[in-house]
């Protein structure tokens, strides 16, 4: 069996375990915010630092932040054209889900098992790009079409951007490397023995969050939705694909980064601005799903060809 099946398999078996453990009640869906703050505010930042701090930063991990916000601008594009003839309550909900991956959670514990620390330290700079469309590009169509106003204040949009921690984290570590200094020894020994928790409490806190309940009438929304973000996902990723193709590590973070789940950002957008966040919150766990399967083919693909 491939290295990468063999870790995929056990993914899923973590992300079962998480689904199983909630289903018996032994930790509740409750208990994935505290589980959520750790990863998000501990083991990722650490798994940052460690990976980044020896990196050496190239003209083709750079592209890779306007890369993730180029593809952020043109799916919310897409997204807003797609469902330009609904409401506009459904309107803003669906569009702001488009544009926006969740890389940091979703994507970091698969890769670090296929690709290690280079896999790593591509999806990074991604993330950073990515960053900026989650909390600014996102958050502005789903205040846009909330309140039927133009008015967008960028002091709001991107407050959190510079109070999250894994962010803060990319930007201290790039700027340390930059400027060619590095974090004491025993410092990156301690952060390298915290990152080795973030996969599994990263999958566990997956299948906390699995939810398979939705109502029948959903799925006209759900299924356009998921034509939507997917068929942007593969046509774009595959034509990068093909474009990059002298560069393969690059060229594999574009393909598996533009079919990442949704934000849970879509969540935090949904209650604040009174969207349906049921629908929201099933879309995200129905992503989740495709996007793990996606990921599962497309890396056999990438290994194969």
């Amino acid at each position: 069996m491939e290295g990468f099946q063999l870790q995929f398999i056990i993914s899923i078996c973590i992300i079962l375990l998480g689904y199983f453990f909630k289903r018996v009640k032994i930790l509740k869906e409750s208990d994935g915010q505290t589980i959520a703050r750790i990863v998000f505010n501990i083991t990722l930042p650490a798994l940052v630092i460690v990976t980044f701090d020896q990196m050496v930063i190239s003209l083709s991990l750079v592209s890779l932040i306007f890369i993730a916000f180029l593809f952020g601008l043109a799916s919310a594009l897409i997204g807003i054209l797609a469902f330009r003839s609904e409401e506009a309550g459904i309107k803003g909900m669906a569009a702001m889900m488009v544009p926006g991956v969740n890389v940091g959670l979703f994507a970091f514990p698969l890769v670090e098992a296929i690709w290690g620390r280079e896999g790593i330290q591509h999806f990074g700079m991604l993330d950073v790009g990515n960053a900026v469309i989650v909390f600014g590009v996102c958050f502005f169509i789903a205040g846009y079409f909330a309140k039927g106003t133009s008015k967008f204040y960028l002091r709001e949009a991107f407050s959190p951007l510079f109070r999250s921690i894994p962010f803060l984290t990319y930007m201290f570590v790039v700027a340390l490397n930059l400027l060619g200094f590095h974090l004491p020894g025993l410092f990156l020994e301690t952060a390298e023995i915290i990152s080795v928790a973030n996969m599994p409490l990263s999958l566990l806190l997956l299948g906390l969050y699995l939810n398979f309940s939705f109502e029948k009438s959903w799925i006209p929304l759900i299924g356009k939705y998921l034509v939507v973000k997917y068929g942007t996902g593969l046509v774009l990723g595959f034509s990068l694909f093909w474009l990059l193709s002298d560069y393969p590590m690059l060229a594999n973070t574009v393909l598996i980064g533009f079919i990442l789940p949704a934000s849970t950002t879509s969540v935090v957008y949904a209650i604040r601005y009174k969207y349906n966040t049921k629908i929201v919150g099933t879309i995200v766990n129905i992503t989740i799903i495709v996007s793990f399967l996606l990921i599962w083919l497309l890396a056999s693909f990438v290994a194969y060809h």
